[in-house]
């Protein structure tokens, strides 16, 4: 366990960071020299992130794999140390370092909207997840009511917005060859507008 009140004030290293975050029982972000404590997560955005991981899992191609919130992700340019709500990765995973407990190739992320993270997640975050050169699709998934916002990298470097609204729409991500009914993803969501 570590003692929180004996951790440095700051800035932290990388290397200060994962010694610190390894032996934590709590998750960590880490950017620009600090530790940002993840808060829990309301049901709703524990239901939508198991609903998504699950909904994918079952669609993602051979040689794809999906993984939820407990995996750490590097965006190597940014020095930023992210948990994802949920990512998938196709082929092989690429490690940063000797632990094999951060990766660096993500293709897909989805982060579910928190009142208290959604500028961040829909602004500077999704700026950062944009340079990592794998990352083809991110999707926000709000937790107040059924709508999906699903950007796509295409093939110039632009990122298009298609958005999904209702429980009789779908998000559809050709290149993972997934279909993801809203209707599904909400099914038992809480407090819906």
């Amino acid at each position: 366990m570590v003692d929180m009140a004996s951790l440095p004030v700051a800035p932290l290293t990388e290397e200060q960071y994962l010694q610190i975050e390894r032996a934590a029982l709590e998750k960590s972000e880490f950017h620009e020299g600090q530790m940002y404590a993840m808060a829990g997560g309301s049901p709703n955005h524990s239901l939508l992130a198991n609903n998504i991981g699950a909904i994918l899992r079952g669609q993602v191609p051979p040689g794809c794999r999906t993984f939820n919130s407990d995996l750490r992700i590097k965006v190597v340019a940014a020095g930023l140390y992210t948990y994802p709500d949920c990512s998938v990765i196709c082929g092989d995973l690429q490690y940063f370092g000797d632990h094999r407990d951060v990766v660096l190739n993500p293709i897909l992320i989805v982060e579910v909207l928190s009142p208290s993270t959604e500028n961040y997640d829909r602004g500077k975050k999704f700026e950062l997840y944009r340079t990592i050169p794998s990352v083809r699709e991110y999707l926000i998934v709000h937790q107040d009511r059924r709508h999906v916002e699903h950007y796509s990298r295409q093939d110039d470097g632009s990122w298009l917005l298609r958005e999904h609204i209702g429980a009789a729409d779908s998000v559809a991500i050709a290149r993972l060859n997934v279909h993801i009914p809203l209707g599904d993803l909400y099914a038992s969501a809480l407090d819906l507008d």
